[in-house]
């Protein structure tokens, strides 16, 4: 059974990862209610993916025997100021994930569970490639404020929808649905 200091941390995570879920689907309405369907269509995706992600941890936590207990998330940013502004706080959002990532990385090496480290290796690797996603995306934006459906045009060429599960990812408790 992994630390109880982890386990605590990693239920914690959970909620957060359900609260990005949740805002990225806020997101993602905010965009479909403007007719920028590939920008909601991204951000829908990257809502079911951080679904996934707190049910990868659920399924951690039960494979190793530990209580899973889901916490409440508050409500998402639903106004934006322009169509730049979700994607600036996605970055931050992904920012402050990379954080807590980390932290839940070393309360395991601290703990010596070692079991938990190796688990939250994936975590590590997919954050790097998430803040990736969300600054070229923000600097693409910046770049063509004044042409919104530029935006759109390079989200329909550079992020195609995909489906399937991440290559090397942990199990989602219930499958990755």
């Amino acid at each position: 059974m992994p630390a109880q200091r982890f386990v605590t941390a990693l239920n914690e995570q959970i909620a957060a990862e359900f609260a990005a879920s949740h805002q990225y689907a806020a997101i993602a309405i905010h965009y479909e209610a403007r007719t920028m369907p590939r920008l909601a269509g991204f951000f829908y995706a990257q809502a079911v993916e951080e679904r996934n992600h707190a049910m990868m941890m659920a399924k951690y936590l039960l494979d190793t025997d530990a209580e899973v207990q889901l916490g409440a998330i508050d409500a998402p940013q639903r106004e934006f100021e322009d169509h730049i502004a979700p994607i600036r706080l996605a970055l931050e959002q992904e920012r402050a994930v990379s954080t807590r990532i980390s932290e839940l990385f070393a309360l395991a090496r601290e703990e010596a569970d070692y079991l938990s480290e190796q688990f939250m290796q994936w975590f590590l690797k997919e954050q790097v490639e998430e803040e990736a996603t969300m600054s070229g995306l923000l600097e693409v934006a910046e770049r063509v404020r004044d042409l919104p459906m530029t935006l759109e045009e390079f989200v329909a060429r550079e992020y195609p929808p995909h489906g399937g599960s991440e290559a090397g990812a942990p199990e989602a408790a219930g499958g990755a649905l």
